[in-house]
This record gives C-alpha cells, sequence and structure tokens, in this order.
C-alpha cells in the first residue's frame, strides 16, 4: 500500500497484547508506508494546470479528475480519504458525478463506435478508451446503487437507439458485473412504457417490445450467463427477468413457454443459495426450458442461429468454467432441433476445427454436444464422424482440422479418443428405436476399432471403458430388447479384460489350471483385440503403466468392472465358466490394493467407488438361473483373498462375500435351494476369521455367519429364533473388543450355534473346510479352527458312525501339517474323543496309515497312554485286530461287523501294539493280557505267504532239517521285538533266558515251515514258567485257533496244541476231549503239515494223559491207522508210525484188536522206502510191536517177523546211522519170534553189536552158524533175490549181506551152491553205476571165490 495504517509502537506486536484492546483502547497513527515514495506531496502538487518540481508531478498536470484503484476495504477506504485531504482537485457531489460519467460514457461510446466503422480495425487506443468507460461504468454500478439508478434515469432520456447500442456494446463486454445494472435498467423502461401506456397495475411481470439487431446472440449470452446464476448478488433472478420481459423481442413463439417457465425458475433460484443449490440440477432445468423452448420455434431457422451464436461464444471461454460447459449442452440441444441436416453438418464440422483436442474440458465439451445433437440428428453426426474417420486414415495435410497442423500422432489419438467417446454420448442419447439398428454397426464396430488401432494410452482406455458403459446402458432402456443379442459383446469384454490390469501371464496361469479349458473359451471369445495381444507375446501389464496394480491413482478399474456389470445384463448372458474368469480379474485388480490414508479424500473416494463397483459386480453377475452355482463359484473366488496373510485383503474378501450372502438371500430364498454340504464349506471358510487379529474382519465374519444361518433356517424351514438372534448379536459385540478369552469364548458360541443348526453331513464338511485351511494363516485362527473342531465332535460324536472315516482322515490329514504343539493337541483331543465312541472305526483308520510309523501317528499313539484304563482297552481291541484275520466269521449282525476291515496291515499293528507296551506302566493288567497277547503275535507267523510259495515236500523237509535263516522278514521280526518286550514289561526273565538258551528265535525266523517247530518250543518253555491260569487261558485260546476256518491259524494253533498234549494242562481244565475232536478233523484235513501236526498232537496224549490213551485208543487207532495207508503222504505216515509208536506202550495186546494185523503189515511196506524217517519210524514202530505181542497176536507176528527178517537185515547196512540203529533194535526185540533167543541174549551182552551194522551182521550170521546152520542157508537164499530189487540201497545192502552169509556159511552148505552162476550175478553187479555198488560187488566176488575154493576142496577130501 501507498499510505498504511498501523498502531503505535506498544501494539505492533499482536501476539504480545490481549486482542481486544486492539479494537477499543489503542491510539491509531498513520504515517506513509514507504516515506522515499514522496506519495504525499505527489498528490499535493496534483491539480489544473499545476506543476512543480518534485518528481512525478506531470502525471497529475492538468488533470481534473484522479482516479483511484483501491480494494474494497478498511486500508483502501482510508485512503482514499486521505487522498481527499491531500489533493486540490475538487470532489464533485454525486449526483453532478452521475449525470456527468453517464454522459461520458455516451460519447465514448459514440466515438468508438464511429471509429471502429472506419476501419475493420479497432485501434489499440480507442479499445482501452472503452474497456475504461465500460470498467468506470461497472465500478461505480457495483460500487453506489444509487448512482446506478440515476444513471439508468438518465439513460431513459436517450434516444431508443442509443439506448439498444448501448444494450448491445454491454453484451458484448467481458464484465458481466454490468448485467444487473442492465437488467434493472430494461425493468425500469419496461415500468416507464406502461406508464406512458396508462396501463394499469397488473400482477404479471411487464413487457417491452424493441427490434434487437441480434435476438440469438443475446438469448446465447443471456443463457450463458445463467449457468452461474450466484456468482454475483441476484445475477440469476435479474438476467431471467430480462429475459421474460423480452421475450416478445427475442422471440414471439417462445413467449408463451416462457411465461410457464421462467417464474418456475426464478422459484428456484430464490429458494436456494449459492451454498445449497446444485449446478447439475440447475443446468438440467436450463437445458428443459431451453428445449422447450426450441420446440416452438419449428419450420424457422431459429435454433441453426441460435447455434450458431453458441458455438461464437466459445471463443469467449478460455478456461474450464460452468458457462462453459452449459455452452456445450446448449449447443447440442439447439443442433438437435436443426431441421437443417446440412447445416448442422456444417457447424458440427466447425466445431470440431476449433476444438482443442488436448484439453479435457473442451473434448468433454464436444462430446456432449455430438451426443445431445444425436436426439435429432442422429444419422447427421454419424455421417460426420466416418467423414472424419475416413480423413484420418487417409492422412491428408490438406485437411482443415487443425490436429494436422499440430503434432500429429499425439492429436490422432486424442481425436480418436473424442471419435469412441462420440459414439458412446451418441448411443446414450439416441432414439430407442434408431439405437437398435445402429448399436452394432457403426457404434459398437467403429469404437472397439478406434480403440484396437490406437496406442491404447491410459486416456484411450478410459475413453473405451466410457464409450462402452454409455452404449450397454443405452441398451438397457430400450424397450422389448428380448431378443436382442449383442454380437460384439466377447469382443468388448476381452478387451475390458485388458484393462483391468491382467498380464499374459495370468492368463497364461489360467488357461493352464483345472479351469483353463473354460478360461481358453473365454478368451476365443473375447475377440481379436486380446488373442493378437497374446500371440505377439507383449505383456498386457505393460500396456497399463498408469494404473499400477498395487495402487489406485485413477477410475479405470472401476470403470472397467462398471462396464462389466453393464454388460453383463446384455445377451448373450456370460457363460458361469466366463463369469467365474470375469470375477477372478476383478478381484485381482482391486482386492490386492492397499486402502488409503484417511488424510487422502480423493483417493479414498476412488477406493470407495472401486470397491463398491467390485461388490455390485458380484451381484450382477448371480444370474437367477444360476443362483447356488455362483454362489459356489464365487466364494471358491474370495477364499485365496480370505485366507490372505494381509489383513486389508482378507477384510475386502470378507465385505463382498457379506454382499453375496445377502444378495442371495434376498433374491433366492428357497426356490433355488443351496446344497446342504455348501453351508458347512461356507461356515468352515469364515470360522476361522471370528479369531483374527483385526476387528473389522471379526466384526464382518460373524456378520456372515448370521447371514448363513438365516439362509440355512429359511431352506431348511427351521425357526431362527430370537435368543439366537440375541446370542449372535451378544457375541459380535465380544468379538468387537480387544479380549482374546472373550473373543475366543464368543467363536465357541457361535460354533455351538451353528452345530445346533447344521446336519451332520453339513458338519463334516465345515470340519473338512477347517482342517484343510488351517496353517494358511495365522496362530489364532488355527486356535478358533480347532475350537470349532473340538465342539462339533463334543456335541455331535454320538451321531457321527457313518461319517468317522471321513472325519478322522481330514483330521489326519491337517495333523501331519501342523507344528504348533497347542493346535496338534487340540486335533489329538479329537481323534481320542472319536475313539472313545467309534473306536473301531478310529483304529481302522489309525492303522491303515503306511509304514514307518511318521510322528504324528506316533504322537496320537502316546496320548492314549495318558488314560490308562482307555489305553487298556485299546491295547485288547489292537490284540482283537490281529486276532480277527483268524478267527472264525460268522453271519455280520451288525453295521460295526460289516464295516470291520480285515486288510489292517499286519505289521501295523504289530508295532502299534510295541510302541504302547514299550511306553505303558507295569501293572496286573499288562499281565493278564499275556496268554492272550502271546498267542495272537505267533499267530502272525501264518501272516506271512510262506506256506502258499513252499511246496508240499519242501515244507515237510524243513520241519525236521534247518536250512538258511532268511533275513528280511519284517513281519516275524516285528513280533519277536514285540514279545521281547512284553516279556520284560511283565518280568519274565527267566522265560527270556530260556528262550535265548534254547535258540527260539533262529528257530522261528529260520524259514517257511521251521517256525512250527520254533512255536512250540516256545509254547513249551511259556507253559513251563507260566501260572495255571495263564496256561489254561493259552489253552483255550489254542482251542479257538484250531477250530478256525483260516488254514495258517489252525497250523499254528495245532503245533501249540502239540505242546499243550504233551502237558496235564487239558486233561486238568477238561479240555481234552474238544480238543481230541479238533485233532481228528485236523487228521482228516486236506493240507498235510495240519495232518502232520494234528496227529503229532494225538500220539503226545500218551504223555499228557497216558492213563486216557485206552479210553481214546478206538479213535486213536484208526486215525493212526487211516496215516499208515495214505499212499499220496510219506510225512502223515511217518507221523502216524512215530505217534503209534508213543501210545503202544500204554495199550496192550488185546487192546489193538484187529489194527494189530494191519499195522505189522503197513509197516513191512515202508522197510524199503526211499524216505529215511519213513524207514526209521518204520523199524521202530515194529519193534515196538515185537514188545505189545503176548500170546494172542504171537502167532501172527511171528509170520510178519519171518517175511520182514531179511529186509530187516539188509537195513542194518542202511546209509542213515539212526534207521541202522533202529533195525538192529528192532531185529533184537524180534529175534524170539524167530527162535533165537540165544542171539538176544549175546546182543544185549555187547553194546559194540548196536554201533555197527557190519558187525553186528557178521556176529548174528557166525551165532546162526553155530547154532542153526540151516537158518543161514535160508537166509542166503532169500537174501540172494534182493540183489536184483529196485532200490540201489537194498540192492548195495544184499550184496555186502551175500557176502557175509557165504562168509560164514557152513561147507557142506557151500557145495550147493552154483558158484558159477553166482560169479555172473556178482560180475555184472559191478556194472550198476550206484554209488559202493561196485565195492560191494567186488568185495562179494573176493569172498565168493574163496568159498568156490573152500567147497571145492572139502568136496576132493
Amino acid at each position: 500500500m501507498c499510505i498504511g495504517e498501523q498502531e503505535e509502537g506498544t501494539y505492533v506486536k499482536w501476539d504480545k497484547v490481549d486482542p481486544a484492546e486492539l479494537f477499543s483502547q489503542g491510539p491509531t497513527e498513520k504515517k506513509e508506508a514507504n516515506p522515499k515514495v514522496n506519495m504525499e506531496k505527489f498528490l499535493q502538487v496534483c491539480g489544473p494546470s499545476q506543476g512543480t518540481g518534485v518528481p512525478g508531478a506531470v502525471e497529475g498536470r492538468g488533470r481534473d479528475y484522479i482516479v483511484l484503484w483501491l480494494d474494497c476495504d478498511k486500508e483502501g477506504k482510508n485512503i482514499c480519504f486521505k487522498s481527499r485531504d491531500e489533493t486540490p482537485c475538487p470532489f464533485l457531489p454525486m449526483e453532478a458525478l452521475s449525470k456527468g460519467a453517464s454522459q461520458s460514457v455516451l460519447d465514448l461510446l459514440n466515438n468508438v463506435e464511429m471509429e471502429s466503422a472506419k476501419t475493420a480495425i479497432t485501434p489499440p487506443g480507442l479499445a482501452v478508451d472503452k474497456a475504461l468507460a465500460l470498467e468506470i461504468f461497472t465500478e461505480k454500478a457495483n460500487r453506489n446503487p444509487t448512482m446506478v439508478k440515476n444513471f439508468l434515469t438518465y439513460c431513459l432520456q436517450m434516444p431508443e437507439e442509443d439506448r439498444l447500442r448501448l444494450l448491445c456494446y454491454i453484451l458484448d463486454t467481458d464484465f458481466s458485473e454490468s448485467l444487473i445494472p442492465l437488467c434493472i435498467y430494461m425493468i425500469n423502461l419496461a415500468e416507464r412504457q406502461l406508464r406512458d401506456k396508462d396501463v394499469g397495475a397488473s400482477t404479471a411481470m411487464p413487457r417491452i417490445h424493441v427490434d434487437l439487431p441480434a435476438p440469438q446472440k443475446l438469448l446465447a449470452r443471456l443463457l450463458v450467463l445463467l449457468a452461474s446464476p450466484y456468482k454475483f448478488k441476484g445475477q440469476g433472478i435479474a438476467i431471467l427477468k430480462l429475459l421474460w420481459i423480452l421475450s416478445q423481442s427475442i422471440a414471439p413463439s417462445m413467449a408463451d413457454v416462457w411465461e410457464l417457465e421462467i417464474p418456475l425458475l426464478i422459484q428456484y433460484l430464490a429458494g436456494h443459495t449459492k451454498f445449497s443449490w446444485s449446478q447439475n440440477t440447475w443446468e438440467d432445468k436450463l437445458v428443459r426450458f431451453l428445449e422447450s423452448s426450441l420446440k416452438k420455434t419449428q419450420g424457422l431457422n431459429w435454433s441453426m442461429w441460435l447455434s450458431k451464436e453458441l458455438s461464437h461464444q466459445l471463443d469467449s471461454f478460455h478456461s474450464p468454467t460452468p458457462e462453459k460447459a452449459f455452452l456445450y449442452r446448449a449447443l447440442g440441444v439447439s443442433l438437435a432441433t436443426g431441421l437443417d441436416a446440412d447445416k448442422v453438418e456444417v457447424l458440427l464440422l466447425e466445431l470440431l476445427d476449433r476444438t482443442d483436442f488436448s484439453n479435457f474440458v473442451d473434448r468433454e465439451g464436444v462430446v456432449l454436444a455430438c451426443g445431445l445433437c444425436a436426439q435429432g440428428q442422429v444419422l447427421t453426426v454419424l455421417r460426420v464422424f466416418r467423414e472424419i474417420e475416413k480423413r484420418i486414415q487417409e492422412s491428408q495435410p490438406s485437411w482443415q482440422i487443425s490436429i494436422w497442423q499440430r503434432d500429429q500422432s499425439r492429436w490422432r489419438e486424442g481425436l480418436q479418443a473424442v471419435l469412441m467417446e462420440v459414439y458412446g454420448c451418441v448411443a446414450s442419447y439416441c432414439h430407442p428405436q434408431m439405437l437398435r439398428s445402429l448399436v452394432e454397426s457403426p457404434i459398437a464396430t467403429q469404437i472397439v476399432q478406434h480403440y484396437s488401432s490406437s496406442c491404447q494410452d491410459f486416456s484411450l482406455k478410459l475413453a473405451f471403458l466410457k464409450s462402452v458403459i454409455q452404449l450397454a446402458s443405452a441398451l438397457q432402456r430400450v424397450e422389448n430388447m428380448e431378443d436382442f443379442q449383442f454380437g460384439l459383446k466377447g469382443t468388448v469384454t476381452g478387451i475390458i479384460m485388458v484393462c483391468v490390469d491382467m498380464t499374459a501371464e495370468v492368463l497364461s496361469v489360467a488357461l493352464a489350471s483345472d479351469r483353463g479349458s473354460r478360461s481358453q473359451d473365454l478368451v476365443q471369445n473375447m475377440g481379436p483385440v486380446v488373442i493378437k495381444v497374446a500371440d505377439q507375446g507383449q505383456g498386457l501389464k505393460e500396456i497399463l503403466q498408469a494404473e499400477p496394480a498395487e495402487r489406485l491413482g485413477s477410475t479405470l478399474r472401476t470403470m472397467a468392472l462398471y462396464a462389466l456389470i453393464h454388460l453383463s445384463k446384455l445377451k448373450p448372458f456370460y457363460s458361469v465358466e466366463e463369469k467365474d474368469a470375469l470375477m477372478d480379474i476383478g478381484l485381482h485388480s482391486l482386492i490386492s490394493i492397499v486402502p488409503p490414508e484417511e488424510e487422502n479424500d480423493s483417493i479414498k473416494k476412488l477406493y470407495t467407488d472401486a470397491m463398491r463397483t467390485l461388490a455390485q459386480l458380484m451381484e450382477n453377475l448371480m444370474h437367477w438361473e444360476q443362483y447356488p452355482m455362483m454362489l459356489q463359484g464365487m466364494v471358491q473366488l474370495l477364499e485365496k483373498w480370505i485366507l490372505s496373510e494381509k489383513d486389508w485383503e482378507r477384510e475386502k474378501a470378507l465385505n463382498l462375500c457379506l454382499g453375496v450372502m445377502q444378495t442371495y438371500v434376498r433374491s433366492v430364498g428357497v426356490c433355488n435351494p443351496l446344497k446342504l454340504e455348501h453351508f458347512g464349506t461356507l461356515a468352515g471358510l469364515i470360522a476361522p476369521c471370528t479369531c483374527d487379529p483385526h476387528e473389522r474382519i471379526r466384526v464382518a465374519s460373524i456378520d456372515v455367519l448370521s447371514s448363513l444361518l438365516d439362509l440355512h433356517a429359511c431352506q431348511t424351514s427351521s425357526l431362527a429364533g430370537t435368543s439366537k438372534k440375541e446370542e449372535l448379536l451378544v457375541c459380535k459385540e465380544d468379538l468387537g473388543s480387544g479380549n482374546s478369552e472373550r473373543i475366543f469364548g464368543a467363536s465357541a458360541r457361535i460354533s455351538k450355534l451353528v452345530c445346533v443348526a447344521f446336519s451332520c453331513e453339513e458338519m463334516v464338511s465345515l470340519t473338512r473346510k477347517l482342517c484343510k485351511n488351517m496353517g494358511a494363516r495365522d496362530l489364532q485362527h488355527d486356535k478358533a479352527s480347532v475350537t470349532w473342531i473340538d465342539t462339533f465332535l463334543q456335541m455331535r460324536v454320538k451321531e457321527l458312525e457313518d461319517k468317522v472315516a471321513e472325519i478322522l482322515s481330514t483330521i489326519l490329514d491337517r495333523l501331519r501339517r501342523v507344528d504348533h504343539p497347542e493346535v496338534r493337541r487340540h486335533l489329538i483331543e479329537g481323534i481320542l474323543l472319536l475313539a472313545h465312541h467309534h473306536q473301531d472305526a478310529v483304529l481302522t483308520l489309525l492303522l491303515i496309515q503306511p509304514l514307518p510309523m511318521e510322528s504324528y501317528l506316533t504322537e496320537v499313539w502316546l496320548a492314549v497312554l495318558e488314560d490308562m484304563r482307555f489305553a487298556r482297552t485299546i491295547l485288547h481291541a489292537l490284540v482283537g485286530r490281529l486276532q480277527c484275520p483268524f478267527s472264525t466269521h460268522t453271519n455280520a449282525m451288525s453295521k460295526t461287523d460289516i464295516c470291520r476291515p480285515v486288510t489292517v496291515d499286519p505289521l501295523m499293528l504289530v508295532c502299534t501294539i510295541h510302541l504302547l507296551m514299550k511306553k505303558m506302566d507295569q501293572d496286573d493288567s499288562l499281565t493278564d493280557l499275556l496268554p492272550e497277547v502271546v498267542y495272537t503275535l505267533l499267530l502272525q507267523f501264518g501272516s506271512s505267504p510262506w506256506l502258499e510259495a513252499v511246496s508240499p515236500d519242501q515244507k515237510m523237509w524243513h520241519l525236521v532239517y534247518s536250512g538258511a535263516v532268511p533275513r528280511d522278514i519284517n513281519l516275524q521280526r516285528a513280533v519277536i521285538k514285540c514279545i521281547k518286550s512284553l516279556l520284560l514289561r511283565v518280568k519274565r526273565e527267566g522265560l527270556m533266558t530260556s528262550l535265548e538258551e534254547q535258540d527260539t528265535w533262529r528257530r522261528l525266523l529260520e524259514n517257511s515251515t521251521s517256525f512250527l517247530e520254533g512255536i512250540a518250543l516256545l509254547t513249551r518253555l511259556c507253559l513251563t514258567n507260566m501260572g495255571s491260569h495263564h496256561r489254561q487261558q493259552l489253552s483255550q485260546l489254542v482251542l479257538k485257533g484250531m477250530d478256525s476256518d483260516v488254514l495258517t491259524c489252525r497250523m499254528i494253533s495245532t503245533a501249540m496244541c502239540v505242546e499243550l498234549m504233551r502237558s496235564p494242562i487239558l486233561q486238568q481244565g477238561k479240555l481234552l476231549k474238544p480238543a481230541l475232536l479238533l485233532l481228528e478233523s485236523g487228521v482228516d484235513y486236506e493240507d498235510e503239515v495240519l495232518r502232520v501236526f494234528s496227529v503229532r498232537a494225538l500220539g503226545n496224549m500218551a504223555h499228557g494223559a497216558p492213563k486216557k490213551v485206552r479210553k481214546y485208543r478206538k479213535r486213536l487207532l484208526k486215525k493212526f491207522v487211516c496215516c499208515l495207508r495214505e499212499p499220496s503222504s510219506i510225512y502223515v505216515a511217518s507221523e502216524g508210525m512215530a505217534s503209534l509208536t508213543k501210545i503202544l506202550p500204554e495199550l496192550r495186546e488185546w487192546d489193538l484188536g484187529s489194527t494189530f494185523d494191519t499195522i505189522s503189515r503197513q509197516c513191512r511196506t515202508f522197510f524199503d522206502s526211499e524216505n529215511e524217517l519213513l524207514r526209521q519210524n518204520a523199524f521202530v514202530l515194529f519193534g515196538k510191536l515185537a514188545g505189545v505181542v503176548r500170546i494172542t497176536k504171537r502167532h501172527l507176528f511171528k509170520r510178519e517177523v519171518k517175511k520182514a527178517w531179511v529186509p530187516l537185515m539188509l537195513h542194518c547196512l542202511d546209509p542213515c546211522a539212526c534207521t541202522a540203529k533202529a533195525c538192529m533194535e528192532t531185529i533184537s526185540h524180534c529175534l524170539r519170534f524167530r527162535g533165537f533167543s540165544g542171539l538176544e541174549m549175546v546182543h544185549g551182552q555187547s553194546s559194540a553189536c548196536m554201533e555197527d551194522g557190519t558187525f553186528f551182521l557178521w556176529t548174528t550170521c557166525e551165532l546162526l552158524t553155530q547154532t542153526k546152520p540151516a537158518a543161514i542157508y535160508d537166509l542166503f537164499l532169500e537174501t540172494i533175490h534182493y540183489v536184483e530189487s529196485s532200490s540201489s540201497l537194498v540192492r548195495i545192502a544184499a550184496c555186502k549181506l551175500t557176502g557175509i552169509i557165504l562168509d560164514r556159511m557152513p561147507v557142506r552148505y557151500l557145495q550147493k551152491l552154483d558158484f558159477l552162476e553166482l560169479r555172473n550175478k556178482f560180475q555184472e553187479l559191478q556194472l550198476d553205476e550206484a554209488d559202493g555198488m561196485l565195492s560191494a560187488a567186488l568185495n562179494t566176488l573176493g569172498i565168493l571165490e574163496e568159498c568156490s575154493q573152500h567147497g571145492l576142496s572139502a568136496h576132493q577130501e
């Protein structure tokens, strides 16, 4: 400022004093702000024809007035009065000033007009004077209303042409402030005319009729200024009143319309202020006013002239203002009412020529104007733009549009954006009937074409999306479109998917996923744009550089989703697969965006609008015919984000899920119900969020669950109940708190409500979903999941008989992957709870897990041991499982029997039993299980495929002879390890020592059949170290096993019964007769091994119950004799003879009855058998028969001995030492039946005879020669026949025995022999290939030669 006003020094610093003192107590000092300017002296020298030496005084010399340009504030007022006090220039009175100023303004205007008429170019000085005069008038009018009134009164005295000329000049000026006094002037003028005509008072607005030089220009100017009615106080109402009084002058045809419309407009403005009015509403009213007015001018060129004036008005606005925006709307409306299409086309081209398409406001205005013009001139607009498109393609430099005079590429892209927007706007404003024929061609086709041929930058994407939205919205407004199919829907959808930031990588992943075929079909339907980009290998994300995925910087993605919303309502409707793909893309484009900061309102609004649009898209994609499927698909798409680690993604996903659920509940109800299993899946997905760390997520989750429960109640026709709703409200309040205990408690209560409402099938699907998503988020979510699972199991465990396998499999699968101890503990408790109520099903599922046993499974089994009572129950059940494959199966009567599997791996069972016993405490209960566990474990040796893989002969061979020990039988080794652990737990160290000393473990593991011998040995030692109660228990188990339908079980049990029959246990327990019956059935069984052990066990009856042998002699003898008559099984026959050998000492001669003859005859048939064991047992049995014979059978047995005498002699030379020894002992027992009692005494006295067969025979022949020479000759004659036996062993033995006999034969009997024949026979034997035959024949020939010489000598003598 030049002259300032400032307080004295004390009050300079306002922050040091009380503010109230500044307005009351402080004195004011006036001083010049800058003393160097000398402003005070400058003002003092100003005056008429005065001069001074003061610098600057020349500016004020000879001036009549001083014009001060000051601010309208207190400081400006002070400067004004200070200048008046210091200036010698006179200040005129106001009235004189008004009159003089008015005349000066008129004179100046006249001067300017005359000078302007002389030349086309207005001199700069005249333009400045004119502007200055107008400015003076405006300033005075604004500052002094009284002066305005006086001025207007003065103007009324001027000629009419001066008044009209003043009106035209005022309309041309840019200073709109003069409009208010002008309107007042015109109103006063109308009142004066009425008074001059003596018109009485009227309530209507007075009218004035003048011939305006350009009424369209006046209307255009006033309409534009009406766009901002509150720019100056009273401006809008003043202009409207001016239009009202000039209605007859501007357009008489519009007068009637204005009579009705203008009062309404005035009423609207009077009822609002600049703070309460709506710009859009006011502009709509003005547009309707203009449309109504122009309709009254049909048949005239009024609208075309108005369009020209409106178009010219555009040049006076160079910045975006409401007036300019409305000017474009008014221009479009006026062009639409034009009747001359050619003129409309010219005006449109002129408009495009002047438009700067880089200016957003101008571009939007042109688009709007063209769209509004299409209301009445749609074909003209399309023709104009087809011409423009043609020129763009031809790229003609001569084209007059200014874009070719500038940066061609940039302006070309701008024009292409305008063209797309114009087509969309044309579709929006076009008449519905015209739109149907034009929508695909040219409108939609050209939109796609312009976007495809452009650089597809950010502005072009926005233009494309905007045009699509307008096009789709317009189609929805058209009636009777049921049969309309939008053919370019797929192409447009494809372009939109590019715009929402779908990269080529994402597209390839989608094609490769489980939805690949569906996505491929969708992409093919999207049109050539997407295919073209994909073929070029160009990353779609690179196209959208201006809109990064992690933040929201514009409305691009929102507009894209909004376009999809409108397209989804058009036919052909999207398929379910296409909807899933669109939703997936929409979610990827927005849900990952970080929410904006609170203080950033613009970005926050963008974010809110985008999320609202996404929710709306999801609701629109849910077509009523596919609601359940779509709901499930949308939830599956949201699942990824609900499980996200980012809280904002989870929150948005839950809110979207809530919106979808609410839409489903409102729109569907029970008409198209959701499958019940889907309820559990949805609840399982949302349930963990009830314990989320963030409050909003927890609250959103309970809202979703509440909607889900409402839908479930509606669909199942169940009562929701007020108590349930109240409980949900209480839970929601607790979830909103920060207390973790209240949060988890509320989650547990919600789970109870859900558990009560849902069926078991739904709860199973809920559990499956909870377990599947466990570990995907943080610990709190996992705790919530296990809380829900525990609640469900506790409340509904008894109803889950058919669902145990599914639930337990789900829990075990998740237990394998969870690491947190607390979560694992809850899952294990759920498994144990299931085991308490559904033991068989739980055990089955635990035992079918593969080996080696994983840590999580070991943890479950160890948790069982925490309750010892339950652990004993489980152990007993496991033992029963091991017995299950060997048990006799009756008809299944219960569901448990039907479902109980028999394919559980016995190795897993054995390992589990070993684990439990190893960790169990030592108590009496484990000792009570000893017999059953040992017996059951021994049965597992029959689970191996040994017995089926080994031939019968090999099996029987291994019953006697041992072979290599196999080292790779895991089950058998596990059984042995388990038995050892059991014996240690029950403190049976003595039994352990005995088993080690007897090499029992080696026998069990030796081969496929010797393990039966090992089982018998282990049974013998166990019986020795067990109490009577345990022995009795074991006996019952063995007898039960012998009655099994499973062969291996019968075999193992029979092998154990062999030892039981050896002891008096069965007789003491009154189990002998049942055992005898079972063994008899075993003898008749087709399996050879079982028959062998059954016969052996029957034979052991002579040791365990000798007094019962005579009682059951008939049954025993019958079975044994049958074994002797078995031609196909030498092992059964051998065992039968061995068993007969055992029981014969307990019988008497008469006890045998007729079987004696059979036994003796059958024994002789086995003397020459190739099997050593069979020969040996036959000789032993024959010897035992000799001991039984007394008087009755003596004669019969004597004949048998005579028949068997030579074979007995021959087998004294048997290569098997045991057989030879048995044979020699049998001969000793049978000598008395041959009358050789003396030989019996000699053999008994000489032990050497019983050790060497050759010596035994030599001694026997020597004694026979001495006592019964004829007998030795008879023996020779019988023996010589065996030289021709088919058995090589018999031939060799016969050859040797012949030599011994010849050596001991008396000379008189030698003379009876045909030595030549004998020599030939033994010479032939030399050619026998049997081992040992050559040496035996040579030895016998040597003896024969000696005997022939002795016989010849004796004959000569």
